[in-house]
């Protein structure tokens, strides 16, 4: 089965002073059919998370660059780019007196695999049709007490400390990394990477749906649309990549 890839990558400042997120989707430079799709979300006051963002981007990029699928594992690639990425913006810290940090949700695309790994409250969402396949779970402390159920999904929607991360990189302990694969890959799957000021404003039925029904470039830009308009004026920066798989005649 032959397949074709609609892919789309978007973000938007919302209502801060300064864009502290990073999106980027990379072709590998030698390699047909293998890429890379990133989402940062960077923290650490002015232009120390927009910078510890732009690390993960930067260090992605490197580390695709060298891949060689036949002598390195998905997995390890992944793991080496964000813990080079944890290791430089820790060292950053040195050069510009902040504290810079930053999540990270990271989509490596090879024929007929997909593997991802993520850091912090970036998201990863596998959609199949409507149908929700795979959402990666924060690294939270709301996603925590949640997990330990000591409150309900609604009550995680309202919590005053849905924001507080247990884990990003460079932050002081080491980063904990959570991982995903598949390789049951069919037209109609579809990977939304996104930072939290813009799954912070659907549903994953809602996100099915514009998904579904739109190219990637159209439901990138029906999703900031409606994010920004639920935002009512105070939004933080919101960044996306939609990647989607669709059937190719032979």
């Amino acid at each position: 089965m032959a397949l074709r890839i609609d892919a789309c990558a978007a973000q938007h400042q919302g209502d801060r002073k300064e864009q502290q997120d990073r999106v980027a989707i990379l072709p590998h430079p030698r390699r047909k059919g293998l890429a890379l799709a990133v989402v940062a979300d960077g923290m650490g006051g002015h232009t120390g998370g927009a910078l510890a963002a732009e690390q993960v981007v930067h260090t992605a990029r490197h580390n695709l660059e060298q891949f060689m699928p036949a002598e390195e594992s998905a997995h390890s690639l992944l793991e080496n780019a964000l813990r080079e990425a944890h290791t430089m913006i820790k060292a950053s810290r040195f050069m510009n007196e902040k504290d810079p940090h930053s999540t990270a949700v990271v989509l490596l695309l090879q024929p007929g695999r997909m593997t991802w790994v993520h850091c912090g409250d970036s998201r990863l969402y596998l959609f199949r049709g409507r149908q929700l396949r795979v959402r990666t779970v924060d690294h939270s402390y709301v996603e925590h007490l949640l997990a330990l159920g000591r409150i309900t999904p609604a009550q995680a929607e309202t919590h005053p400390n849905r924001n507080v991360l247990l884990t990003s990189l460079g932050g002081q302990e080491e980063p904990r990394f959570d991982f995903g694969e598949t390789d049951d890959l069919q037209p109609g799957d579809v990977f939304l990477l996104c930072s939290d000021g813009l799954w912070a404003y659907f549903d994953e039925q809602e996100l099915a749906d514009v998904l579904g029904q739109y190219s990637a470039r159209q439901a990138c830009e029906q999703l900031i649309e409606l994010a920004r308009q639920r935002a009512g004026g105070s939004g933080d920066n919101l960044s996306l990549a939609v990647i989607k798989l669709i059937d190719r005649p032979a």
